[in-house]
């Protein structure tokens, strides 16, 4: 247990270091400390039990890196991608788990995903198709985590599985409607936050260790 804290801790020191880096704008503080919060999480896990997990992990830390400059388009959609493969690897960990999807849950993620959609392919169409897919899967598993705690839940899996939504759903809102520089890191700096928190739980609740 004391290498799952000290690899929680380590990842939020960095995660800390990389939401200061957006707030103020520091490409490279985000640069130094982004690529470091997931492989921090993954210290603390066990290689021959967390295998799909650490393969997602993997994953996320290529989409962290392509996402420094979450403003360039090309990097935007390789990152999706890596994520993609990520919330794929949480989805197929929840499933082996026993957890099943109800309508409550689904019908609000899959419309929000829907509204998100529609308003990408309007408004920003060069990258809607691959954000648009990459929603689809995280509203699975924002869907699969939010099992209550009434039918065998995780608290940490239901708060996860929310702030990892608000986190890319706030992505869609700072690039369709946010114009101003410090409007825009502020809210990046809130992105990364609720990403980092809900990677810590995420991970923590996956996990083996």
């Amino acid at each position: 247990m004391g290498r799952v804290r000290r690899g929680r801790a380590a990842a939020l020191v960095a995660g800390a270091v990389t939401v200061i880096g957006a707030w103020t704008g520091s490409v490279p503080l985000q640069r130094v400390a982004k690529p470091l919060i997931v492989p921090a999480l993954a210290t603390g896990l066990d290689p021959a039990r967390d295998r799909v997990l650490l393969t997602g992990l993997v994953a996320a830390t290529v989409g962290d890196v392509l996402l420094i400059d979450p403003d360039d388009d090309s990097a935007l959609e390789w990152g999706a991608r890596a994520f993609t493969v990520m919330q794929a690897s949480y989805t197929y960990l929840l499933l082996r788990r026993g957890v099943r999807p109800t309508l409550l849950d689904a019908i609000p993620r899959y419309a929000g995903w829907a509204a998100a959609s529609v308003l990408m392919f309007r408004r920003q169409p060069a990258v809607a198709s691959t954000l648009s897919g990459y929603g689809a899967v995280l509203a699975t598993t924002s869907t699969l985590s939010a099992c209550s705690l009434s039918h065998g839940g995780d608290r940490r899996l239901m708060i996860g599985g929310a702030l990892f939504t608000a986190s890319d759903a706030l992505i869609v809102f700072r690039r369709l409607f946010l114009a101003e520089d410090r409007h825009r890191r502020t809210a990046e700096a809130i992105i990364l936050s609720t990403y980092v928190a809900a990677q810590v739980l995420l991970v923590d609740a996956l996990g083996s260790g």
